[in-house]
């Protein structure tokens, strides 16, 4: 390959470049890279940190005030609706667009050295969005928010040992009340944000030091500046994103319903949208393995495998043209399977019957915690044997079968769940 250019940088973009590396490839900054997902984070933290600034103005967090100083929000300040709006959207777009980094990261195989350690802190600031979604929505006090919380929150006494101390912790005592509020108002608005901060200035500098995005080494390794080339999509990727939410928050206000009663409990009482697949997972297995063993095992297989696994292919999509198809062919499974065992589960088979007087941890956690290791398990064996798929196209595999079953899970437990929880068509919720 001939001599390129030198390349020369303007000062004036220094501090771009101090984010950025001073060139990129010319690969690593196409579109489809990225999605410019991580950017778009960034740019909805900033949101929601500017937006909740706005509305700590007018917010009183105790129960007797916070449901009226929302209505107050919304009735009497100007723009006042728009701004909890714009937080509203912002927020449940953050969550999305967290996660979708992080699936993105994980198929695109950038998570191994140099970027094992930065997948970690990848892994803990999704926690944190999530963590940060959830204690903001209990904010209004209405029964929405009141009973979401009080459903999510009571899943922390399935951990054993410890987990009605940590309940009684996280609510302030035993009940959602004035404590839990104010618990959930210093996290939401001061702990979860800085300590946020803290771990995207050190995500952001993982990156830098690793010469930025992931690109797998077969490809061109001719590089342009990092301004204007890269700076200029991600202008206008975020003026986009700018737009939408405005647009979503012009048009539809977030939800406020009838000030929270405890003593009056919805039916169904659901908790948040992203805790819903956990949820309908406690329909079918013992809470402890719902709750604790399932999400230790992948959280925990996704922290051990580029540390068990040191080399790979860093950049190339799903590691390898054989791994995208068993991804894909993993996602119609899951797509197929995941419905079709919880109908089953709910109308055919109750393993609890077979094993009448056995302890529910048993009858309803470890005998299906066993059946579903050993449907993978065969899952396993047949990708090993039938495609001759290496360990990393395997490990995708199944990364894709959780994160599907997952997400209809989650679809099951928003949209087909009436009353006492029971399937239903969604018209009829």
């Amino acid at each position: 390959m001939q001599d390129q250019p030198k390349l020369k940088i303007k000062k004036r973009s220094n501090f771009v470049l101090h984010i950025h590396p001073a060139t990129v490839l010319i690969d690593s900054i196409k579109f489809n890279r990225t999605f410019g997902l991580g950017g778009m984070a960034l740019l909805l933290f900033l949101i929601q940190s500017l937006t909740g600034i706005l509305l700590r103005f007018a917010y009183v967090p105790s129960p007797d005030k916070a449901y009226d100083s929302i209505l107050y929000i919304e009735n009497s300040i100007l723009f006042g609706g728009f701004v909890r709006n714009i937080h509203h959207w912002s927020g449940i777009f953050f969550v999305i667009i967290a996660f979708l980094h992080f699936v993105r990261v994980f198929y695109s195989q950038a998570i191994f050295v140099p970027r094992r350690v930065n997948w970690i802190i990848g892994i803990a600031l999704l926690i944190l969005v999530i963590f940060s979604n959830f204690t903001g929505y209990l904010l209004p006090w209405d029964q929405l928010s009141f009973w979401a919380v009080t459903v999510a929150t009571n899943m922390l006494s399935y951990i054993p040992f410890i987990g009605e101390g940590m309940l009684r912790i996280v609510r302030g005592g035993n009940d959602v009340g004035s404590a839990t509020l104010l618990n959930f108002y210093n996290f939401h608005t001061g702990i979860l944000p800085i300590t946020m901060i803290l771990l995207m200035i050190w995500h952001f500098w993982k990156v830098r030091k690793a010469k930025g995005v992931a690109v797998y080494e077969g490809i061109s390794d001719y590089r342009v500046p990092s301004y204007p080339n890269l700076v200029l999509k991600e202008l206008v990727t975020g003026l986009i994103l700018i737009a939408i939410i405005f647009l979503l928050s012009a048009l539809l206000n977030a939800p406020l319903q009838d000030r929270a009663n405890p003593a009056y409990s919805p039916n169904p009482a659901k908790a948040p949208w992203y805790f819903m697949g956990i949820q309908e997972l406690l329909l079918h297995i013992h809470p402890f393995f719902a709750f604790v063993v399932i999400p230790l095992f992948f959280f925990g297989g996704l922290i051990w495998f580029p540390f068990a696994i040191r080399e790979g292919r860093q950049g190339e999509w799903f590691h390898s043209e054989k791994g995208k198809k068993l991804a894909l062919q993993a996602a119609i499974l899951a797509l197929i399977l995941t419905p079709a065992a919880v109908l089953l589960e709910e109308y055919i088979l109750h393993i609890e019957d077979w094993l009448p007087g056995w302890p529910k941890g048993i009858s309803e956690g470890l005998f299906p915690f066993i059946l579903l290791g050993g449907s993978l398990g065969i899952y396993v064996f047949y990708l090993f044997r039938k495609f001759k798929a290496s360990v990393h196209e395997i490990i995708v595999a199944l990364f894709t079968v959780f994160i599907m079953g997952y997400i209809i899970l989650s679809i099951i437990g928003i949209w087909f769940r009436g009353e006492g929880m029971v399937l239903t068509q969604p018209w009829n919720i």
